[in-house]
Formats: structure tokens, sequence, C-alpha cells
């Protein structure tokens, strides 16, 4: 050998320095690819759509409710302008029949669309209201409820549904 020639020193290599910082190994990583991702986010949109029809279609076809018939009171019990508290169709629900001003029967949750605080009938203004936030239902028979008509109320009372046979007012179902 010549002995210009130096010999060649092999130092270690040593990781660049952001690799020492993050010791991440690449080869053992599991990471997800933006294809599986795309998979993922489309079969759980389409699980989620499927979950919102089959819920939809349930609540269309169930059957309609059969409500027992109840007797609330005899046609002369109340004169007009006066109500009557009662519980249809089970024990946990509230209602109050009103004879109006003008003597039309109706009847409704006495529950309250806003917070659920009892109603009362009003007969000065022939109205029911709710103590609690003001709320002011119209009680007119032939409506789907009484609508609200002052307050934060914004749905109706359901309307309970009446029949008059033999003297007495019954009570037969709840308006849909």
């Amino acid at each position: 050998m010549s002995e210009n020639v130096k010999p060649r020193i092999h130092l270690p290599t040593l990781p660049p320095k952001w690799s020492r910082d993050f010791p991440i190994r690449w080869d053992e990583d599991h990471y997800v690819t933006r294809r599986e991702l795309a998979k993922f986010l489309t079969l759980g949109s389409a699980i989620l759509v499927g979950a919102n029809a089959t819920i939809a279609l349930v609540g269309r076809s169930r059957t309609t409710q059969a409500y027992a018939e109840q007797r609330l009171c005899a046609v002369d019990e109340l004169s007009p302008g006066q109500s009557l508290l009662f519980r249809y169709p089970t024990d946990a629900d509230p209602c109050i029949l009103v004879r109006t001003q003008s003597g039309a029967w109706a009847a409704f949750s006495q529950v309250c669309t806003h917070l659920s605080c009892a109603v009362v009938y009003r007969p000065s203004d022939d109205r029911l209201f709710c103590p609690c936030h003001q709320g002011v239902f119209a009680c007119q028979e032939g409506t789907a409820g009484a609508e609200p008509l002052e307050g934060p109320p914004e749905r109706p009372l359901p309307r309970i549904l009446l029949t008059i046979r033999d003297g007495h007012i019954h009570a037969t179902g709840v308006a849909t």
C-alpha cells in the first residue's frame, strides 16, 4: 500500500436529531389511511341513516291507542264558567273539564306544554292560564288542542275527546 493513503475510520452514524426526539417505529405504527377513514365515515353515516329510518318506521307503524271511556260528571253539575279537574286516561294524567261562558264543553290536559306546570281555568276571560310563566291558552272545543295565546308556551294543550250521553259527560280519548 502506498503511504499517502490514509486509512478510513468508520464512525458510528447517529440518527437524526428529530428521530431521537420522536422515537416512532414506523414499521410498528398502525396508521389509518385516508381511504380507510372515508370507508369508516361512509359506513357510520349509513348506519345512522338506517337507525333513523327504523325509528321513523316504528313510530308510524304503531297502532292507535284505544282509550277506556270514563264518566266525568252530569251535564247539570257545571254551570257556564266552571271547571272540573279529573285524571284521564291514567291516574298520572291530570286534566281539566271546562264549561265555557257560552256553555260549550271542552277538556284538555292540565299539564302546560312549556314546563309542565298545572293550568287553571279563568272564567273572567274564558281562558286557561299557567301561573308559572304567565302562559295563556284558548279553551275552545273543536280545535286540536288549547292553542297558546300568550307567554312562552308554543305547543297547544292536548285535547280530551268528549261525548255527551244520557245526561253525562264522558271522556273517550285524547286527540293527537
